[in-house]
Protein backbone atom coordinates (compact mmCIF):
# COMPACT_ATOMS: atom_id res chain seq x y z
CA UNK A 1 0.00 0.00 0.00
CA UNK A 2 2.93 2.28 -0.10
CA UNK A 3 1.91 3.80 -3.22
CA UNK A 4 -0.85 5.40 -1.91
CA UNK A 5 1.50 7.27 0.48
CA UNK A 6 4.40 7.45 -2.23
CA UNK A 7 3.17 7.60 -5.74
CA UNK A 8 6.26 6.52 -7.42
CA UNK A 9 5.58 3.33 -5.72
CA UNK A 10 4.47 1.19 -8.54
CA UNK A 11 6.89 -1.64 -9.31
CA UNK A 12 6.06 -4.98 -9.16
CA UNK A 13 6.59 -8.12 -6.66
CA UNK A 14 8.20 -9.32 -10.10
CA UNK A 15 10.41 -6.97 -10.56
CA UNK A 16 11.66 -7.36 -7.27
CA UNK A 17 12.02 -11.02 -7.74
CA UNK A 18 14.30 -10.53 -11.05
CA UNK A 19 16.03 -7.85 -8.82
CA UNK A 20 17.08 -10.81 -6.27
CA UNK A 21 17.69 -13.42 -8.83
CA UNK A 22 20.28 -11.16 -10.38
CA UNK A 23 22.00 -10.17 -7.16
CA UNK A 24 21.91 -13.67 -5.84
CA UNK A 25 24.01 -14.49 -8.81
CA UNK A 26 26.28 -12.08 -8.15
CA UNK A 27 26.86 -13.05 -4.39
CA UNK A 28 27.69 -16.81 -6.30
CA UNK A 29 30.05 -15.35 -8.35
CA UNK A 30 32.03 -13.48 -5.55
CA UNK A 31 31.99 -16.71 -3.19
CA UNK A 32 33.59 -18.77 -5.87
CA UNK A 33 36.00 -16.28 -6.18
CA UNK A 34 36.96 -16.35 -2.94
CA UNK A 35 37.45 -19.84 -3.15
CA UNK A 36 34.14 -21.34 -1.82
CA UNK A 37 33.12 -24.14 -3.83
CA UNK A 38 29.37 -23.94 -4.96
CA UNK A 39 28.45 -26.65 -7.97
CA UNK A 40 26.01 -25.82 -10.66
CA UNK A 41 23.49 -27.63 -9.50
CA UNK A 42 23.67 -25.70 -6.16
CA UNK A 43 23.46 -22.23 -8.43
CA UNK A 44 20.81 -23.41 -9.90
CA UNK A 45 19.05 -24.41 -6.83
CA UNK A 46 19.87 -21.07 -5.35
CA UNK A 47 18.65 -18.78 -8.03
CA UNK A 48 15.54 -20.92 -8.19
CA UNK A 49 14.44 -20.19 -4.28
CA UNK A 50 14.92 -16.51 -4.79
CA UNK A 51 13.07 -16.63 -7.72
CA UNK A 52 9.92 -18.39 -6.17
CA UNK A 53 10.86 -17.23 -2.55
CA UNK A 54 7.79 -15.06 -2.52
CA UNK A 55 5.47 -16.88 -4.71
CA UNK A 56 3.01 -17.08 -2.20
CA UNK A 57 1.98 -14.02 -1.67
CA UNK A 58 -1.77 -12.95 -2.89
CA UNK A 59 -2.99 -9.69 -4.06
CA UNK A 60 -1.94 -6.82 -2.48
CA UNK A 61 1.16 -8.62 -1.06
CA UNK A 62 1.14 -8.76 3.07
CA UNK A 63 -2.73 -6.82 3.40
CA UNK A 64 -4.48 -9.90 2.85
CA UNK A 65 -2.36 -12.68 4.31
CA UNK A 66 -4.61 -13.50 6.81
CA UNK A 67 -7.82 -12.04 4.90
CA UNK A 68 -8.33 -14.26 1.86
CA UNK A 69 -6.62 -17.26 3.91
CA UNK A 70 -6.71 -17.77 7.23
CA UNK A 71 -3.78 -19.16 9.65
CA UNK A 72 -1.20 -19.73 6.78
CA UNK A 73 1.49 -17.25 5.84
CA UNK A 74 2.99 -16.53 1.88
CA UNK A 75 5.73 -18.51 3.03
CA UNK A 76 4.15 -22.28 3.71
CA UNK A 77 1.85 -20.99 0.18
CA UNK A 78 5.17 -20.72 -1.06
CA UNK A 79 6.67 -24.10 -0.04
CA UNK A 80 3.64 -26.01 -1.36
CA UNK A 81 3.57 -24.05 -4.86
CA UNK A 82 7.41 -25.43 -5.12
CA UNK A 83 6.49 -28.75 -4.18
CA UNK A 84 3.93 -28.93 -6.70
CA UNK A 85 6.12 -27.33 -9.10
CA UNK A 86 8.93 -30.01 -8.42
CA UNK A 87 6.29 -32.58 -8.86
CA UNK A 88 5.92 -31.24 -12.50
CA UNK A 89 9.43 -30.94 -13.41
CA UNK A 90 10.20 -34.59 -11.90
CA UNK A 91 12.47 -33.50 -9.06
CA UNK A 92 14.67 -30.33 -10.57
CA UNK A 93 13.70 -28.17 -7.59
CA UNK A 94 15.02 -30.85 -4.79
CA UNK A 95 17.98 -28.62 -3.83
CA UNK A 96 15.44 -25.51 -4.23
CA UNK A 97 13.15 -26.67 -1.65
CA UNK A 98 16.03 -28.26 0.48
CA UNK A 99 17.91 -24.54 0.60
CA UNK A 100 14.15 -23.25 1.24
CA UNK A 101 13.59 -24.90 4.24
CA UNK A 102 17.12 -25.07 5.64
CA UNK A 103 17.68 -28.68 5.07
CA UNK A 104 20.53 -28.05 3.00
CA UNK A 105 24.02 -28.82 4.05
CA UNK A 106 25.66 -25.34 2.84
CA UNK A 107 23.82 -23.27 5.73
CA UNK A 108 24.87 -20.24 4.08
CA UNK A 109 22.55 -20.59 0.74
CA UNK A 110 19.53 -20.58 3.20
CA UNK A 111 21.21 -17.51 4.42
CA UNK A 112 21.45 -16.00 0.96
CA UNK A 113 17.69 -16.55 0.65
CA UNK A 114 16.35 -15.66 4.01
CA UNK A 115 18.38 -14.14 7.12
CA UNK A 116 19.85 -11.22 8.65
CA UNK A 117 21.50 -10.25 5.03
CA UNK A 118 19.53 -11.66 2.32
CA UNK A 119 19.68 -11.21 -0.91
CA UNK A 120 15.65 -10.45 -0.54
CA UNK A 121 16.54 -7.75 2.00
CA UNK A 122 19.32 -5.98 -0.24
CA UNK A 123 17.18 -5.60 -3.36
CA UNK A 124 13.93 -4.70 -1.84
CA UNK A 125 15.43 -1.66 0.21
CA UNK A 126 17.50 -0.39 -2.55
CA UNK A 127 14.62 -0.59 -4.86
CA UNK A 128 11.76 0.73 -2.88
CA UNK A 129 13.78 3.64 -1.78
CA UNK A 130 14.76 4.29 -5.31
CA UNK A 131 11.08 4.11 -6.42
CA UNK A 132 9.65 6.52 -3.35
CA UNK A 133 12.17 8.79 -3.16
CA UNK A 134 12.95 8.19 0.36
CA UNK A 135 16.90 8.47 0.23
CA UNK A 136 17.48 7.61 3.33
CA UNK A 137 16.67 4.01 3.09
CA UNK A 138 19.55 4.36 -0.18
CA UNK A 139 22.00 0.98 0.47
CA UNK A 140 25.07 -0.24 -1.06
CA UNK A 141 23.94 -3.44 -2.55
CA UNK A 142 26.94 -4.13 -4.61
CA UNK A 143 29.72 -3.21 -1.56
CA UNK A 144 27.90 -5.50 0.80
CA UNK A 145 27.98 -8.35 -1.35
CA UNK A 146 31.95 -7.72 -2.42
CA UNK A 147 32.14 -8.17 0.96
CA UNK A 148 30.72 -11.28 1.77
CA UNK A 149 32.45 -14.53 2.52
CA UNK A 150 32.08 -17.74 4.25
CA UNK A 151 33.29 -19.12 7.39
CA UNK A 152 32.30 -22.43 9.00
CA UNK A 153 29.49 -23.20 6.84
CA UNK A 154 27.78 -19.18 7.38
CA UNK A 155 27.96 -16.20 6.00
CA UNK A 156 30.63 -13.46 7.33
CA UNK A 157 31.29 -10.04 6.58
CA UNK A 158 34.95 -8.91 5.60
CA UNK A 159 35.56 -6.38 8.51
CA UNK A 160 36.50 -3.64 5.91
CA UNK A 161 33.19 -3.21 5.50
CA UNK A 162 31.22 -3.39 8.89
CA UNK A 163 30.32 0.66 8.27
CA UNK A 164 28.35 -0.70 5.19
CA UNK A 165 26.82 -3.10 7.27
CA UNK A 166 25.77 -0.25 9.60
CA UNK A 167 24.56 1.38 6.89
CA UNK A 168 22.14 -1.28 6.27
CA UNK A 169 20.53 -1.78 9.58
CA UNK A 170 20.03 1.97 10.20
CA UNK A 171 18.57 1.80 6.28
CA UNK A 172 16.28 -0.89 6.97
CA UNK A 173 14.75 0.61 10.34
CA UNK A 174 14.33 4.33 8.47
CA UNK A 175 12.46 2.47 5.51
CA UNK A 176 10.21 0.55 8.01
CA UNK A 177 8.89 3.68 10.23
CA UNK A 178 9.17 5.72 6.84
CA UNK A 179 7.80 3.90 3.75
CA UNK A 180 6.59 0.35 4.87
CA UNK A 181 4.70 1.01 8.46
CA UNK A 182 3.53 5.08 6.82
CA UNK A 183 0.37 6.05 8.49
CA UNK A 184 -1.41 6.77 5.15
CA UNK A 185 -0.49 2.94 4.21
CA UNK A 186 -2.11 2.08 7.22
CA UNK A 187 -5.29 3.76 6.52
CA UNK A 188 -5.41 2.36 2.98
CA UNK A 189 -4.47 -1.37 4.36
CA UNK A 190 -7.10 -0.97 7.41
CA UNK A 191 -10.29 -0.09 4.46
CA UNK A 192 -9.16 -2.86 2.30
CA UNK A 193 -9.27 -5.33 4.80
CA UNK A 194 -12.61 -4.20 6.75
CA UNK A 195 -13.85 -4.14 2.70
CA UNK A 196 -13.56 -8.01 2.39
CA UNK A 197 -14.26 -9.05 5.55
CA UNK A 198 -17.63 -7.19 4.73
CA UNK A 199 -17.80 -9.36 1.35
CA UNK A 200 -16.92 -12.15 3.22
CA UNK A 201 -19.25 -11.91 5.92
CA UNK A 202 -22.22 -11.27 3.01
CA UNK A 203 -21.51 -14.68 0.80
CA UNK A 204 -21.47 -16.30 4.60
CA UNK A 205 -24.61 -15.35 4.37
CA UNK A 206 -25.86 -16.50 1.13
CA UNK A 207 -25.78 -13.21 -0.59
CA UNK A 208 -24.37 -13.21 -4.14
CA UNK A 209 -21.63 -10.55 -5.02
CA UNK A 210 -19.61 -9.95 -8.35
CA UNK A 211 -16.33 -11.91 -8.32
CA UNK A 212 -14.16 -13.24 -10.88
CA UNK A 213 -14.00 -17.27 -10.22
CA UNK A 214 -11.09 -17.76 -7.95
CA UNK A 215 -11.99 -14.55 -5.43
CA UNK A 216 -15.32 -15.96 -5.09
CA UNK A 217 -14.12 -19.30 -4.22
CA UNK A 218 -11.84 -17.53 -1.51
CA UNK A 219 -15.04 -15.38 -0.24
CA UNK A 220 -17.23 -18.56 -0.36
CA UNK A 221 -14.92 -21.17 1.00
CA UNK A 222 -13.25 -20.90 4.61
CA UNK A 223 -10.03 -21.62 2.93
CA UNK A 224 -7.18 -22.40 6.43
CA UNK A 225 -4.28 -24.00 6.57
CA UNK A 226 -5.46 -27.64 7.23
CA UNK A 227 -7.61 -27.32 3.57
CA UNK A 228 -5.16 -25.53 1.39
CA UNK A 229 -4.67 -28.15 -1.09
CA UNK A 230 -4.54 -28.52 -4.88
CA UNK A 231 -8.07 -26.71 -5.75
CA UNK A 232 -7.11 -23.87 -3.10
CA UNK A 233 -3.55 -23.40 -5.00
CA UNK A 234 -5.48 -23.31 -8.35
CA UNK A 235 -7.62 -20.50 -7.53
CA UNK A 236 -5.10 -18.68 -5.45
CA UNK A 237 -2.19 -18.41 -8.46
CA UNK A 238 -5.20 -17.32 -10.39
CA UNK A 239 -5.76 -13.91 -8.42
CA UNK A 240 -4.20 -10.87 -8.53
CA UNK A 241 -4.36 -7.19 -7.70
CA UNK A 242 -7.06 -7.12 -10.91
CA UNK A 243 -9.22 -9.34 -9.06
CA UNK A 244 -9.45 -7.06 -6.48
CA UNK A 245 -9.73 -3.84 -7.80
CA UNK A 246 -12.67 -5.42 -10.81
CA UNK A 247 -14.84 -6.14 -7.41
CA UNK A 248 -14.16 -3.04 -5.70
CA UNK A 249 -15.45 -1.18 -8.46
CA UNK A 250 -18.75 -3.18 -8.72
CA UNK A 251 -19.29 -3.02 -5.11
CA UNK A 252 -19.60 0.39 -5.05
CA UNK A 253 -22.96 0.26 -6.46
CA UNK A 254 -23.88 -3.01 -3.63
CA UNK A 255 -27.04 -2.40 -2.13
CA UNK A 256 -25.29 -3.37 1.46
CA UNK A 257 -24.48 0.16 3.08
CA UNK A 258 -21.04 -0.81 4.39
CA UNK A 259 -19.82 -2.77 1.29
CA UNK A 260 -21.03 0.28 -0.82
CA UNK A 261 -19.51 2.94 1.45
CA UNK A 262 -16.15 0.88 2.39
CA UNK A 263 -15.19 0.17 -1.33
CA UNK A 264 -15.93 3.76 -2.15
CA UNK A 265 -13.28 4.70 0.17
CA UNK A 266 -10.93 2.54 -0.91
CA UNK A 267 -11.37 3.32 -4.88
CA UNK A 268 -11.57 6.70 -4.55
CA UNK A 269 -8.60 7.05 -1.80
CA UNK A 270 -11.11 8.79 0.92
CA UNK A 271 -9.00 6.65 3.07
CA UNK A 272 -9.33 5.87 7.20
CA UNK A 273 -7.86 9.00 8.58
CA UNK A 274 -5.00 7.19 11.13
CA UNK A 275 -3.98 8.50 14.45
CA UNK A 276 -0.06 7.33 15.67
CA UNK A 277 -0.51 6.55 19.42
CA UNK A 278 1.91 6.40 22.57
CA UNK A 279 -0.04 2.97 23.50
CA UNK A 280 -3.19 1.23 21.88
CA UNK A 281 -6.13 3.00 21.47
CA UNK A 282 -8.36 2.63 24.92
CA UNK A 283 -12.02 0.89 24.44
CA UNK A 284 -13.52 4.08 25.07
CA UNK A 285 -11.65 6.16 22.48
CA UNK A 286 -12.72 3.80 19.93
CA UNK A 287 -16.37 3.80 20.89
CA UNK A 288 -16.26 7.43 20.65
CA UNK A 289 -16.25 7.01 16.98
CA UNK A 290 -18.29 3.42 17.04
CA UNK A 291 -20.95 5.71 18.57
CA UNK A 292 -20.94 8.62 15.23
CA UNK A 293 -21.33 6.05 12.68
CA UNK A 294 -24.37 4.22 15.26
CA UNK A 295 -25.75 7.60 15.55
CA UNK A 296 -25.41 9.47 12.03
CA UNK A 297 -25.98 6.21 9.93
CA UNK A 298 -28.36 4.32 12.42
CA UNK A 299 -26.01 1.12 12.51
CA UNK A 300 -25.85 -1.82 15.15
CA UNK A 301 -22.46 -1.61 17.12
CA UNK A 302 -21.52 -4.56 14.99
CA UNK A 303 -21.95 -3.05 11.94
CA UNK A 304 -20.21 0.46 12.85
CA UNK A 305 -17.04 -1.68 13.91
CA UNK A 306 -16.13 -1.69 10.04
CA UNK A 307 -15.27 1.74 10.24
CA UNK A 308 -12.38 1.42 13.02
CA UNK A 309 -9.94 -0.17 13.58
CA UNK A 310 -6.94 -0.20 16.06
CA UNK A 311 -3.75 -2.04 15.59
CA UNK A 312 -0.12 -2.32 17.02
CA UNK A 313 2.75 -2.73 14.72
CA UNK A 314 5.90 -4.31 15.62
CA UNK A 315 9.34 -4.37 13.99
CA UNK A 316 12.94 -5.36 15.08
CA UNK A 317 15.35 -4.62 12.50
CA UNK A 318 18.47 -7.07 13.99
CA UNK A 319 17.14 -9.97 15.24
CA UNK A 320 19.42 -11.36 18.14
CA UNK A 321 17.61 -15.28 18.06
CA UNK A 322 18.14 -15.41 13.97
CA UNK A 323 21.93 -16.07 12.69
CA UNK A 324 23.74 -13.11 13.91
CA UNK A 325 25.64 -10.84 11.06
CA UNK A 326 29.61 -11.94 11.60
CA UNK A 327 32.52 -9.69 10.93
CA UNK A 328 35.67 -11.71 9.97
CA UNK A 329 39.28 -9.90 10.97
CA UNK A 330 42.16 -10.68 8.33
CA UNK A 331 43.83 -12.35 11.32
CA UNK A 332 40.80 -14.65 10.96
CA UNK A 333 38.81 -13.92 14.54
CA UNK A 334 35.55 -13.92 14.07
CA UNK A 335 33.14 -11.62 16.39
CA UNK A 336 29.66 -10.19 16.09
CA UNK A 337 28.80 -7.33 14.65
CA UNK A 338 26.89 -6.38 18.32
CA UNK A 339 30.44 -6.61 19.53
CA UNK A 340 32.78 -5.05 16.18
CA UNK A 341 30.35 -1.81 15.73
CA UNK A 342 31.30 1.21 17.48
CA UNK A 343 28.71 3.15 15.99
CA UNK A 344 25.59 0.95 16.61
CA UNK A 345 23.61 0.02 20.02
CA UNK A 346 22.73 -3.63 18.81
CA UNK A 347 20.83 -4.28 22.02
CA UNK A 348 18.61 -1.42 21.14
CA UNK A 349 17.94 -1.78 17.13
CA UNK A 350 17.60 -5.71 17.92
CA UNK A 351 14.95 -4.24 20.69
CA UNK A 352 11.27 -5.01 19.46
CA UNK A 353 9.92 -2.08 18.45
CA UNK A 354 6.36 -1.07 18.45
CA UNK A 355 3.62 1.80 17.33
CA UNK A 356 -0.23 1.64 18.12
CA UNK A 357 -2.20 3.09 15.16
CA UNK A 358 -6.01 3.90 15.28
CA UNK A 359 -7.06 4.21 12.06
CA UNK A 360 -11.15 5.39 11.59
CA UNK A 361 -13.80 7.01 8.56
CA UNK A 362 -13.52 10.82 9.41
CA UNK A 363 -17.17 12.06 8.71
Amino acid sequence: MASFAYPGAQHTRFHHTLGAMYLMQEVINNLRSKGNEITLEEENGALACILLHDVGHGPFSHVLEHTIVNGIYHEEISLRLMQKLNIELGGKLDICIAIFKNEYPKEFLHQLVSGQLDVDRLDYLRRDCFFTGVNEGNIGSERIIQILDVRNNQLVIESKGVYSIENFLLSRRLMYWQVYHHKTAIGAENVLISTLKRAKELTNKGVKLFASPSLSYFLTQNIQKKNFGDEAIEHFINLDDSDIWCALKVWINSDDFLLSTLSHAFVNRDLFKTEILQEPASEEHINTYIKKYMDKWNLSEEDAAYFASSRTVTTDIYNLKDNSIDILYKNGEIKSISDASDLLNIQLLSKKAEKYYFSYLNI
